[in-house]
């Protein structure tokens, strides 16, 4: 049985985990999405910007900085959640 901060830092660190993952799987999209949206890509299709891009570019421009924001957003959500749990009475997550 562990303490309750080594079960919080696990689940802070569950969280984080899972929020890089979904911004590494959701990051081309929605670069997609911010591209079709400027004014110069207007009236071109989704395969001419993707190209003109370049598809490197789609995958690995900015996921950095997407990383650090989507996984410290979604540790802390886990994290205040097993907080409030715990607070309640109720144990962490996985915890006993």
């Amino acid at each position: 049985s562990y303490s309750k901060g080594t079960q919080l830092g696990v689940t802070f660190a569950s969280g984080y985990l899972a929020g890089v993952v979904c911004a590494i799987v959701s990051h081309p999209a929605d670069t997609m999405v911010s591209l079709l949206g400027k004014a110069e890509n207007k009236g071109k299709g989704f395969g001419q910007i993707a190209k003109e891009f370049g598809y490197g570019n789609l995958a690995t421009r900015g996921l950095s900085t997407r990383i650090l924001m989507i996984g410290t957003l979604t540790g802390l959500q886990w994290w205040i959640y097993d907080t409030f749990k715990s607070y309640m009475g109720l144990g962490t997550t996985g915890g006993k």
